[in-house]
């Protein structure tokens, strides 16, 4: 069990969605239990439902819950067995769901819980049901037919440039089957038994209407053409110095505070650290999974502040230092790779002038004028990536806000301008790849 309750109540938003390192898909189900075509299956091979409510990006899923169309009544999260803790993350970064997941026994995939409809709003339970004939089982439950892979003599030629179909999977009675070439283990699954309707049929995604011819406008100061952003190689992260901005009163200052090893481990920060809003920065190297949680008072997971597969990772971000007990972390690592803790004042955190260029998330302050602000989020490899800001107005506050300003959240690359009020600003920025930001003031 987790700190989540059976059958919470989740806010009708769009949450990000993730369980460590595990590859997860979503089915969406509607009345009868069943999904209703090969559509409502989402996952690496298949990211984006035709709704656009449901996406997948690397090892997450993004859930629209207030775009989801009203036949789906059911989100079924499933994927490979293993064990870890379901998170869902709010727009503002809350951790509406928290759910521990534990492998179960001669399992190969798991549904680890499900988001469903009630009197008018969204709740989940966490479920952690097992299959032991694996994937193939666990969707034919929810009405995926799964037929029976014929015997391949020659390789399969992928298109360079096409999608990779889907094809079904079974396994012979003491056989295990050799899968086509595939992205994830979701992308040997046939389309449901159920077949999906065409663009236009009643229940089906509606027919595309012709989009009008585009218009453009002049811009009388064109945006600097971006450049590729730098990966980083530094290990741990490099200091800065800092100096205040006058009339300053968010976050306290305190000598900052480090810790550095490898694999596992829980951190409590001295008492150096004072309460309020601290600047928390890491670093890891390699390219397995990192994760960096609060606990709260009870010892456990509270919010998480870095969830990624990033290779050579860094990253900063914003969280409140209790004032009743020692700020803790848990680190969760590979047991080979090294990483580093920063914890300092909010205050020397990367100022936002002209072009700054980055990896990953991280914690901005933008002190001028009001402004736009243009970014460039180049994504991964693949396509995919997710990249999320909010901001906090800090003038006159000692803590951070409640529910800060969201002004992006996507999925991809992106290029995007977006309007920012006058500062002093907390910019919470959330990417998984390389990014460039522009800030340009107004007048």
């Amino acid at each position: 069990m987790g700190h989540t309750t059976e059958s919470s109540w989740v806010p009708s938003v769009t949450l990000l969605v993730g369980i460590g390192n595990a590859d997860i898909a979503a089915l969406l189900l509607g009345a009868d239990g069943r999904v209703r075509g090969d559509a409502d299956m989402v996952f690496e091979g298949q990211p984006v439902h035709p709704s656009g409510a449901v996406k997948h990006t690397k090892k997450s899923l993004s859930l629209a819950l207030h775009e989801v169309e009203p036949e789906v009544q059911r989100i079924v999260i499933a994927g490979p067995a293993t064990s870890g803790s379901l998170a869902a993350m709010a727009p503002d970064r809350a951790v509406v769901v928290a759910w521990l997941i534990a492998r179960p026994d001669d399992a190969e995939a798991v549904v680890y819980g499900e988001f469903f409809r009630e009197s008018g709003g969204w709740k989940f339970t966490g479920i952690g049901k097992g299959y032991a004939s694996g994937l193939a089982e666990l969707v034919t439950a929810y009405g995926v037919e799964v037929e029976a892979e014929k015997e391949v003599e020659q390789p399969v030629a992928v298109p360079a440039n096409g999608p990779v179909p889907l094809t079904g999977v079974a396994k012979a009675p003491g056989q295990t089957p050799s899968r086509p070439l595939a992205q994830s283990p979701w992308q040997a699954l046939a389309a449901p038994s159920a077949p999906a309707r065409k663009a236009g049929e009643a229940g089906g995604t509606p027919a595309p209407t012709a989009s009008p011819a585009p218009t453009t406008a002049p811009v009388p100061t064109p945006w600097p053409a971006p450049t590729p952003s730098p990966v980083p190689t530094a290990y741990p992260p490099v200091e800065r110095p800092y100096e205040l901005v006058e009339g300053w009163e968010f976050g306290p200052l305190f000598e900052p505070f480090t810790a550095s090893g490898k694999g596992r481990e829980v951190v409590t920060v001295d008492g150096r650290v004072p309460p309020g809003p601290v600047l928390v920065e890491a670093a890891h190297e390699g390219e397995d999974y990192f994760g960096v949680f609060s606990l709260n008072k009870f010892n456990k997971d509270d919010d998480y502040l870095f969830n990624t597969t990033l290779p050579h990772f860094t990253g900063s971000s914003v969280i409140r230092a209790p004032g009743d007990r020692s700020l803790r972390l848990r680190v969760h690592a590979n047991s080979r790779n090294r990483w580093a803790l920063r914890v300092s004042p909010v205050a020397s955190a990367r100022h936002l002038t002209g072009t700054l260029r980055g990896y990953g998330p991280e914690a901005l302050l933008f002190t001028g004028g009001a402004a736009d602000l243009r970014v460039h989020f180049e994504g991964k490899e693949d396509g995919s990536g997710y990249a999320g800001m909010w901001y906090h107005e800090v003038a006159g506050r000692t803590t951070l806000l409640t529910h800060p300003t969201l002004i992006v959240n996507a999925t991809g690359p992106l290029v995007h301008t977006v309007p920012i009020p006058q500062g002093p600003l907390l910019l919470l920025f959330s990417a998984d790849g390389p990014w460039t930001l522009t800030v340009r003031e107004i007048g």
